[in-house]
């Protein structure tokens, strides 16, 4: 995942406060579309963007697939937002 991918999926409000959703649990994406003002398309299509970036990451049990934050790549964001400070 290059950092251009990972800052255009951040850069939309609703992929944040999907990612502050999963910060606190894994959630199907039935789960996740109910908390928002949209279709159920639309969240997925979201949830595309995030995972295309590595950012979430999704497991299958039975019928459903959970969705969970993959920290790691944030923490690579982290480092490299806090290296251009460094001087």
């Amino acid at each position: 995942m290059g950092l251009q991918t990972t800052m255009r999926a951040l850069a939309d409000p609703t992929r944040r406060e999907i990612l502050n959703q999963l910060k606190r649990q894994s959630l199907s994406a039935g789960d996740l579309a109910a908390r928002f003002p949209m279709s159920g398309a639309a969240v997925s299509k979201h949830l595309a963007v995030l995972k295309e970036a590595g950012l979430i990451r999704d497991r299958r049990e039975g019928k459903y697939i959970f969705y969970e934050l993959n920290a790691s790549v944030l923490e690579e964001v982290l480092l490299w937002l806090n290296g251009l400070k460094e001087d």
